[in-house]
């Protein structure tokens, strides 16, 4: 307020009194203000605190390990757009990343000895995609605790919770799976793995309890764009694909000249194409059908 006043005297009171004046009336109602602007900020730092240490202690309860550095959790949970002065999760989803990927191969190497790598990777990979990690964060209520300041964040997420009924196991590809939710898996992982001293057996048996259920060989199904080119391809059907995405967010699929799929999604790309690709597959389960009826009858 000094340095205010003396910026007034040197350049407003001498040219202008009435607004210097004025300027000064305006000054003495901020100074009231002050106080209890300042007592709400230490009110709500207080309350954030609070907050935070409630948050670590049911998140340690739901995941089944006790942090001996609790700032890693709390780091597990803070998306860069929290705020500046706080570290975000992007170096413990880094480590969780690759944690998690090794975990998964060690424990499907063992599990089925008999698998070719051709196969063990389609199933790892369905167990550590975006979609199949954001529903664990869905399951554990890990989208409760995470922090950020970006509101849309919140909506994308709900969005994600509506459709997950219409795909109990996993849509592959067909809904849009909001990456935060896989991260905050990811960034929870990677600072067990740091805090339990790099322990492999430690950071799984946490893991596993999050993941389950764990897909199997048995629950693994084709992504929607290779199992229309299969079936296309075995009944000698032409497969033409139009991607529109950059223009509308969308793709339509053309069976024999014929279009018998369109998907839609402007977030992300594939999964518009999935979802065109779906719809064009049962198209064409309904036609060799129909088709193969006629020949019975025939």
């Amino acid at each position: 307020m000094i340095i205010f006043k003396r910026q007034v005297n040197a350049v407003g009171k001498s040219r202008n009194p009435d607004a210097w004046e004025e300027t000064m009336k305006f000054g003495a109602i901020l100074n009231s203000f002050l106080p209890g602007i300042l007592a709400n900020v230490e009110a709500t730092k207080r309350s954030l605190q609070d907050d935070t240490s409630q948050n670590v202690e049911e998140v340690q309860k739901i995941i089944g390990y006790h942090f001996n550095d609790q700032n890693l959790l709390q780091q597990a949970f803070t998306h860069p757009s929290y705020h500046k002065d706080y570290i975000s999760y992007e170096r413990l989803e880094y480590v969780g990343d690759s944690v998690l990927n090794l975990m998964i191969t060690k424990e499907q190497f063992s599990r089925y000895p008999n698998l070719p790598p051709g196969l063990l990777s389609p199933l790892r990979a369905a167990n550590v995609d975006t979609e199949k990690l954001a529903r664990v964060a869905v399951n554990h209520s890990f989208h409760k605790y995470l922090r950020h300041g970006r509101p849309i964040l919140a909506r994308r997420i709900q969005s994600f919770i509506n459709v997950l009924p219409d795909y109990p196991l996993h849509s592959h590809g067909l809904i849009n799976a909001p990456k935060v939710l896989a991260d905050v898996v990811e960034s929870t992982i990677g600072a067990v793995f740091i805090d339990s001293n790099s322990s492999i057996d430690t950071t799984w048996e946490v893991a596993k309890t999050l993941l389950e259920p764990i897909i199997t060989p048995e629950m693994l199904q084709t992504n929607p764009v290779k199992k229309l080119y299969e079936t296309c391809q075995k009944h000698k059907l032409k497969v033409r694909v139009v991607d529109m995405w950059s223009h509308d967010g969308s793709f339509e699929v053309f069976i024999d000249n014929q279009m018998r799929g369109k998907g839609m999604c402007h977030v992300k790309k594939e999964t518009a194409l999935n979802r065109a690709a779906n719809k064009a597959y049962y198209e064409v389960i309904g036609m060799l059908s129909v088709s193969n009826m006629k020949i019975a009858n025939s």
